[in-house]
């Protein structure tokens, strides 16, 4: 193959129209980036003998190692086709056309998804990828979404079709049973999502409906008729536009979006690749024949017609599919690696060769290994990188086209989407790229790269040498020489001569140097962005905007900084090629923004009314957290430096230092934290680093369990607490109670809509009293409000209004059974939400004057019953206490009791604050507040504390949801794995077809470091899990808890022989964190007697 110049790939940039930007998206080992070798090779770059083996994008040594890809990673291919110069005109002579493919091969691995979901946005089309054995797997689940999400528009390809040959030994007929099946169980996937997308439009219909008629009814009855009228006509408009059709978001052969392939073997065919063959030889024509080679139709021997499945009349056809297509591939196998020693039959391979008009050399001919004539064939007929290479031209939409239908609903996605301005908006939808035009561009993530391998400082082939090369080379010929005239000298201290003479070399002024110690070779990070408008050079100067950029406030802090380009990159794997300017629709490499952009950003030439694409939904948030130091305590600011570049470098991976001065690094999962750790020490930080045992988060709550202590106040109801502050001057009353378990779940949710409402509410506030933060409010409070801005996730989901989430929070408070006294008019008292404003948890206002503003009343205005002259006067009242009290509901929710982990599903009822602070001679009341702020937060916090540890307390463990196929001859073992680490086994079901078990279950994340390596251990590498991390799960069992009554006391005596689990995982983090911990050293000490005596 020629190799392909880069000079004519940056010249196919500017036709917009010729340009293709697609990512390959499927579960990890489903032959990803050996379909992309096979294209790779297409352009020089590699031999296709080696398309498959040597896994090219994967330019990573540990990637070649586990044999997996980690880090999404682009390359640039031209594709050259003849087309006819006019299309209508069959007689025309073909023309040769080119076009750019700008491909982005991404991991399967799902703790590599944050990489998918940075891949996915910078593209206008998606090959999805599906094993023909394993088909439908958790990953291609998750990447069909992304794909759903992001509108991408899809191609599916069937990979390892060899495997139902070589491995499943199934017949044509078997295998098009087994394809049909396959390809409704991806159809099925679609088909959830868009049913999912109509249920909610169907109901936001609904709404408008009825706020229609509602409107219709208070406008009065003297238009009453002609207003039915209208708002019928009206409805049934709406109805008519809302209707959609989902016919073109299935994969079906016919219509060309469905490839069966085997990237190993090199070949790849689409139905109408097969339609072109047939033409002639049949008489039917392309285009029937392309509607009809899959499906339930036959062919007639005798009179060479199409029928369908009911005109059969009982004779034993077999459809076209397989008589036509997979017919011919099995006789491909059976002739070159079939047979009863596996070396085919020659006979039968010249006699396909000559029915396809192929001629293969001589020498592949007579190969002693049947592969090499197998897949030789397979290239001269099938060739896998033209059939994907076709459909992606002809199936999937250029940038233009792309833009034009999926940008309006990204802008409108967007923050602040009200006030991007029309030019901005205008230039992305209509591709806009001409000078002049606003620039828009999306950084996706942050690279690193060697300084060594940047284009400017690789020595070009075919140069000549600097001087500094020069004296390097001669320095190590004289080295060389050295050692070989000692070897035959016969001297000892061979390397000792060869060392001297090599380190000493002539300088400039005659002096001998010494041989330097090697330089480190520093890292560069380059942005990995999309141009989506405009156009952009070298030099030029460009906002960057951070992800929680609103162009509603576009100076509100931080405040976008104007950054200079200093260099573009194309893309091309493991090389980069520099340019000098980049026109809209390209994906490129951008120098310039280091320190500038954390992980993603939008680029934009101008502020006022530019737009935030940054809104990226990562799939996977980080769960793993450890606790990293040097190995030499002087390296620590290597290590913060290097764990500063690893943070902007990988989308999913994040630095924290905890308040102990501990360094945490935040991954994915085992695997992620694996090559973290290994480009901290090799390539960032570049010194030992130390990582302690994996720190895994815990939820604590509380329930009504049916046998528990009596109430610590037998006076008063259980959870209630009287809490009175040190200087007897302030007592408060109040109340815990255990959330339902609906609510808990509903809140858990909508975090993102809580954030929304209260920035909405802050934003009132601030606007009514100025932005100052109050005197009176603590500092430490100030601290935490600030800190709220950067600690929620972009989510990229349709966000509650208010009133919404209102009326869903009652009806989940309905849910409550028994219960219904105790929850009614609660959502209408609501205070706080926490902890950290956000989480699943209540603080609720009952005190009979309402003291406390309330979080969700719709005039959300200063509280009316609070003295207008409470401020000047000389008494404090318990409204002047109500942010201290709030902010200590944040505290005691954000550490609980048991191990110091944030609590989850309980309420707080605040009933009665009760003052009396008398004023002295030296101070006045209103003077003793400030003294009086720390006593009041200390109190509200222990008093929480008490009403938690009054009900019976409960641990909740993080859980991962675990995928896994087994053979049947693995199933036992893979059995003994889940239930040993304290999993549970919720579905096992059966690939019809295959002898493969799909094994669904849920497993602690505490219990799963190690887990897949033993899995593959104990299975012999027949069976590797994929874990989703799914939430918390309660574990039911009190950590406190002893035996007492006499049934227990006889069964498990006083020591209680069964494990309290739940008391092993709270003590575990209570010794991690540094808290005390009640536990006997000695258990049955006996005193020591000496023999003697």
């Amino acid at each position: 193959m020629p190799v392909v110049n880069p000079e004519k790939l940056v010249a196919l940039q500017r036709a917009a129209d010729d340009v293709r930007n697609i990512c390959i998206l499927a579960h990890v080992d489903h032959g990803k980036t050996s379909l992309t070798d096979a294209l790779i090779a297409t352009n020089g770059i590699i031999s296709p003998k080696l398309a498959g083996k040597i896994r090219y994008l994967d330019s990573r040594p540990d990637e070649q190692t586990r044999g997996i890809t980690m880090e999404s990673s682009a390359i640039s291919l031209l594709f050259s086709i003849l087309r006819r110069s006019d299309a209508n005109d069959p007689a025309s002579a073909p023309v040769q056309k080119d076009y750019l493919i700008n491909l982005i091969d991404s991991p399967g691995h799902i703790d590599f998804s944050s990489e998918v979901s940075t891949a996915s946005r910078l593209c206008d089309g998606a090959v999805v990828l599906v094993d023909a054995v394993e088909g439908v797997c958790s990953q291609t689940v998750t990447v069909l979404r992304q794909v759903w999400i992001e509108k991408l528009k899809p191609i599916l390809v069937i990979n390892k079709m060899d495997r139902l040959v070589t491995e499943l030994k199934m017949s044509s007929s078997e295998a098009n049973t087994h394809l049909e099946r396959l390809l409704e169980q991806v159809n099925a996937v679609m088909g959830g999502f868009f049913q999912g997308e109509r249920m909610e439009e169907d109901l936001r219909w609904r709404e408008r409906i009825d706020e229609r008629v509602s409107a219709s009814k208070k406008a009065g009855t003297n238009e009453k008729t002609v207003g039915d009228e209208d708002d019928s006509d009206t409805a049934t408009s709406e109805a008519n536009y809302e209707e959609k059709d989902d016919e073109d978001i299935y994969f079906a052969p016919e219509k060309n979006n469905v490839i069966f392939s085997s990237a190993i073997d090199g070949w790849a065919f689409t139905v109408k690749q097969f339609a072109g063959l047939w033409e002639k030889k049949l008489g039917i024509k392309r285009a029937v024949l392309e509607k009809v080679l899959w499906g339930e139709y036959y062919l007639d021997p005798k009179t060479k017609r199409v029928l369908g499945a009911k005109h059969l009349k009982g004779r034993n056809l077999k459809p076209m599919f397989v008589q036509l297509v997979l017919d011919n591939i099995w006789a491909v196998y059976e002739a070159t690696t079939g047979g009863t020693k596996g070396k085919g039959d020659p006979s039968m391979v010249e006699k396909i060769t000559k029915s396809l008009s192929i001629n293969l050399p001589a020498h592949i001919l007579r190969s002693r290994d049947p592969r090499a004539i197998l897949t030789a064939l397979f290239a001269a007929w099938l060739p896998l990188s033209t059939a994907l290479l076709v459909s992606v031209i002809e199936h999937l939409p250029s940038p233009p086209i792309s833009q034009a239908a999926r940008m309006a609903d990204i802008v409108a996605s967007s923050p602040g989407a009200n006030y991007v301005s029309p030019e901005v908006k205008d230039a992305m939808t209509k591709f806009k790229s001409e000078e002049g035009a606003p620039v828009v561009a999306f950084v996706s993530k942050m690279v690193a790269i060697p300084e060594s391998q940047l284009p400017q400082n690789k020595r070009r082939t075919g140069g000549t040498m600097s001087a500094e090369e020069a004296r390097e080379l001669a320095r190590k010929k004289r080295a060389e020489f050295a050692k070989a005239q000692a070897i035959a000298n016969g001297e000892t201290d061979v390397d000792g001569v060869a060392d001297a003479l090599g380190g000493a070399a002539i300088g400039e002024n005659g002096k001998t140097e010494e041989n330097e110690e090697q330089k480190a070779d520093p890292e560069h990070l380059i942005g990995f962005a999309r141009l989506y408008s405009g156009t952009l050079t070298v030099g030029d100067e460009i906002y960057v905007l951070p992800p929680k950029f609103s162009p509603a406030n576009p100076h509100a802090h931080p405040t976008p900084q104007k950054v200079t380009v200093t260099a573009l990159y194309l893309l091309m794997g493991r090389e980069l090629e520099s340019l000098t300017t980049v026109p809209a629709g390209v994906v490129f490499g951008i120098a310039g923004l280091e320190g500038h952009i954390l992980k993603s950003g939008t680029l934009c030439s101008q502020l006022n009314g530019s737009v935030n694409l940054a809104g990226v939904n990562l799939g996977s948030q980080p769960i793993v957290r450890v606790a990293l130091e040097p190995e030499n305590p002087s390296d620590l600011d290597k290590m913060v430096k290097g764990l500063r570049l690893l943070e902007q470098s990988d989308p999913c991976a994040e630095h924290e230092v905890l308040e102990s001065g501990e360094h945490v690094i935040l991954t994915a999962g085992e695997l992620h934290l694996e090559r973290c750790l290994k480009d901290l020490r090799e390539r960032f930080a570049r010194c030992e680093i130390q990582a302690g045992e994996p720190i895994v988060p815990y939820r604590e709550s509380i329930v009504s369990a049916v046998e528990m202590n009596p109430p610590r106040e037998k006076d008063l109801p259980r959870g209630t607490v009287m809490g009175t502050t040190s200087s007897k001057q302030v007592v408060v009353r109040l109340r815990v109670r255990p959330l339902p378990s609906s609510v808990t779940e509903f809140l858990s949710r909508n975090t993102s809509a809580v954030k929304k409402l209260y920035a909405e509410r802050r934003a009132e506030e601030e606007g009514r009293r100025g932005t100052d933060t109050p005197a009176d409010v603590p500092h430490d409070q100030t601290l935490e409000r600030d800190g709220l801005e950067d600690a929620g996730v972009t989510d990229t989901g349709a966000l509650l209004s208010a009133a919404e989430f209102k009326a869903q929070l009652k009806l989940a408070f309905l849910e409550a059974k028994g219960e219904a006294d105790v929850w009614r008019d609660v959502v209408d008292k609501i205070s706080a939400f926490g902890p950290r404003r956000t989480g699943p948890n209540l603080f609720i206002d009952a005190t009979q004057h309402e003291i406390c503003p309330k979080f969700l009343r719709e005039n959300h205005q200063e509280n009316t019953n609070a003295p207008t002259s409470a401020v000047s006067s000389d008494t404090v009242t318990p409204y002047d206490l109500t942010d201290k009290i709030t902010y200590a509901f944040q505290l005691a929710t954000a550490q609980g009791p048991l191990c110091n982990e944030p609590i989850q599903g309980i309420a707080v009822f605040l009933e009665e604050v009760t003052t009396s602070v008398p004023s002295d001679e030296d101070s006045s009341a209103r003077e003793k507040l400030g003294r009086l702020t720390g006593e009041v937060i200390r109190t509200v916090r222990q008093s929480i504390t008490q009403g938690f540890l009054d009900w019976s307390p409960r641990m909740l463990l993080a859980m991962y949801s675990c995928e896994i196929q087994a053979s049947t001859e693995v199933l036992g073992r893979v059995y003994g794995v889940i239930t040993r680490r304290r999993g549970h086994i919720l579905s096992e079901s059966m690939k019809e077809g295959t002898p493969f078990f799909t094994i669904v279950s849920v497993l602690p994340v505490a219990e799963s470091f190690g887990f897949s390596d033993e899995i593959r251990k104990r299975t012999s590498g027949a069976a590797s899990p994929q874990l989703i991390f799914q939430g918390f799960e309660m574990l039911d069992e009190d950590p406190f808890w002893v035996p007492f009554t006499e049934e227990e006391l006889e069964d498990l005596g006083e020591l209680a022989d069964r494990e309290n689990v739940a008391k092993r995982y709270m003590e575990g983090v209570r010794r991690r964190k540094g808290l005390f911990v009640r536990e006997k050293v000695v258990r049955d000490a006996e005193k020591q007697k000496n023999l003697k005596r």
